[in-house]
C-alpha cells in the first residue's frame, strides 16, 4: 500500500502559527510521526506541501496514479477550491481529509468543507493524531 500525504496553505507555518490552535509541532514532526505509523505498519508514505493551489491540483493529477489513497489538509483551501474539489472528484482513489482543529467549533466560515463533499471521510479536532488516524482509515477502507 502507498499512501499520498498532501498539506496545503499554511501548514508549513506548523509549531509558530497559532499554536494555542494547531499545537507546537511542526508539519516535519508531524511527518516523522506519520511515517514512523507507517513503517511499523508495511506502508509506503510520500508528502508534499505547497502554498499554491495550482501547484496541489498539479501533485494530485500528476501522482494519483503512484498511490493506492490520499490523505489531504489543505488548510483554508478546503472552504473554498473548486479547483481542488474538482480535482478530488476526477480521483479513483479515496481521499482522507484531516484537519487539526475542529473546523465546526469554529468561525462559521469554516464549517463548509469543498473538497469534504468528495472525500471518502474528514477527521478534524483531533491534532496531529488525525493524521494518523486518518493511516488507519486509509488502511481500512482499501482492505475493507
Amino acid at each position: 500500500m502507498k499512501i499520498l500525504v498532501v498539506n496545503g496553505v499554511n501548514l508549513n507555518m506548523l509549531g509558530q502559527r497559532e499554536p494555542e490552535i494547531y499545537g507546537t509541532e511542526t508539519l516535519k514532526d508531524i511527518e516523522e510521526s506519520v511515517k514512523k505509523h507507517c513503517n511499523n505498519k508495511g506502508i509506503d508514505v510520500d508528502f508534499y506541501q505547497s502554498n499554491v493551489e495550482g501547484e496541489l491540483v498539479d501533485c494530485i493529477l500528476y501522482e494519483k496514479d503512484r498511490y493506492d489513497g490520499i490523505i489531504a489538509n489543505f488548510g483554508a483551501y478546503s472552504h473554498y477550491s473548486l479547483a481542488l474539489h474538482d480535482c478530488l472528484s476526477m480521483l479513483k482513489i479515496p481521499v482522507i481529509e484531516v484537519h487539526l482543529s475542529n473546523v465546526h467549533a469554529r468561525e462559521e466560515y469554516r464549517h463548509k468543507l469543498l473538497t469534504g463533499s468528495v472525500s471518502k471521510g474528514i477527521i478534524c479536532g483531533f491534532g496531529s493524531y488525525g493524521y494518523i488516524m486518518a493511516v488507519n482509515a486509509m488502511e481500512n477502507t482499501l482492505n475493507g
